[in-house]
């Protein structure tokens, strides 16, 4: 098994995506009631006959570390195209390119909180300055382990 303190955070710029998303404002204690969005949004992408292109995505915005405070949460599938017409439940949009420092997390979905913190240690030791714009990318999640 590998931890989170044998993976080296690196820099790294994720080229521009197409999204098909839902958007909130919440706070770090209810994230849990967000849980069933992501098969939500691959249902429609099914039934739209959108190709979806990679994993689940959650996309926090202007969250500081405060778990009281709200941030805009956005869960989002990438998808190949967005089409030009379009009359579902959810939002489309199209990303710039995103400068980021990078790790993967594997292992207990409680040791989240680990990976962060290394994160922020790099940062911080590299003299970077946070944007407060923050992606979670979800390879493979076990919420019971």
């Amino acid at each position: 098994m590998v931890t989170v303190q044998e993976k080296t955070p690196v820099r790294k710029e994720v080229k521009p995506i197409n999204f098909l998303f839902y958007r909130t404002q919440t706070t770090v204690g209810q994230l849990i009631n967000f849980l069933n969005v992501a098969k939500d949004l691959q249902k429609e992408a099914v039934e739209y006959d959108l190709r979806m292109v990679g994993p689940v995505h959650w996309h926090y915005f202007g969250f500081d570390g405060d778990e009281s405070k709200e941030f805009t949460l956005e869960v989002a599938v990438p998808v190949e195209e967005i089409p030009s017409e379009y009359d579902g439940s959810f939002h489309f949009k199209r990303t710039e390119p995103y400068r980021c420092v990078s790790l993967q997390h594997e292992g207990p979905w409680l040791d989240l909180p680990q990976a962060y913190g290394a994160l922020f240690q790099y940062i911080q030791m590299n003299g970077l300055r946070p944007t407060g714009a923050n992606r979670e990318i979800y390879l493979q999640a076990d919420f019971q382990y």
